[in-house]
């Protein structure tokens, strides 16, 4: 996980925002909604499955990019850190998001304690991450989480081809390298954690209430433009 590789943009540009927004125009949608999506799941899995009392969930969120979610999110948290290894996505975050922490990665580890967060999550950045360096990701994630604490990976679902068509067009995505889920799910177990859900995201594209109904009936099915794993670390493991 070396700071000079791309599991997020290397220099994140004034118009990153409009550089995903116009992969997934074809679609009708922007990146804001996706970003509604995943904090409303992400408040679920915290609701359904964190130990930490709601409202007191340390939180990190790893490759955090601009903190587009940031601002949804951190009024549900006691506490919400931003890592990642653009200094310049990071100066954008902290100009854009009052109360929220942030760091840049510069060295293999992420500068963080041991078991430091009751939650962790990536969303879409394990894709830029070369694939040797997969197991390393997740091992500093497992290190960083609290025993009985939570780490959710989001990606792109690679079996969709709207998802492969939109990565294809967005210009920092050209070296991405897709997981499956249970790609992910195979390095999470690997690493130690116990498996908590894996689910299925965005089947319609449609920014409205009764789609995200409908989709919430079909995140069984493995068709959904992007999916989520969460794990859970074991309190009777010792954090290596």
């Amino acid at each position: 996980m070396q700071s000079d590789n791309r599991w997020a943009a290397e220099s994140y540009p004034e118009t990153y925002q409009d550089d995903v927004n116009r992969s997934i125009g074809f679609s009708g949608l922007g990146m804001d909604m996706f970003a509604r999506g995943r904090v409303v799941d992400t408040l679920e899995l915290l609701r359904l499955h964190s130990a930490a009392g709601e409202g007191q969930v340390s939180c990190l969120d790893i490759g955090c990019g601009v903190g587009v979610s940031h601002p949804l999110l951190k009024p549900h948290l006691s506490r919400l850190v931003g890592v990642d290894v653009s200094a310049e996505a990071i100066e954008a975050a902290r100009g854009a998001n009052e109360g929220v922490e942030y760091a840049v990665q510069e060295v293999e580890r992420l500068p963080f304690d041991d078991a430091t967060f009751d939650f962790c999550s990536t969303t879409c950045v394990m894709h830029h991450v070369p694939p040797d360096q997969w197991p390393s990701f997740v091992a500093e994630a497992w290190r960083v989480t609290k025993p009985g604490g939570l780490f959710a990976v989001y990606e792109h679902n690679p079996i969709n081809p709207m998802t492969r068509w939109a990565v294809w067009r967005c210009p920092f995505d050209h070296d991405a390298v897709l997981l499956r889920a249970r790609r992910v799910l195979e390095l999470l177990q690997d690493q130690g954690f116990e498996i908590v859900t894996r689910r299925y995201l965005f089947f319609l594209p449609f920014d409205r209430p009764w789609a995200r109904r409908f989709d919430r009936l079909l995140r069984w099915l493995p068709l959904g433009a992007q999916y989520v794993v969460c794990a859970r670390k074991p309190i009777c493991r010792e954090s290596s």
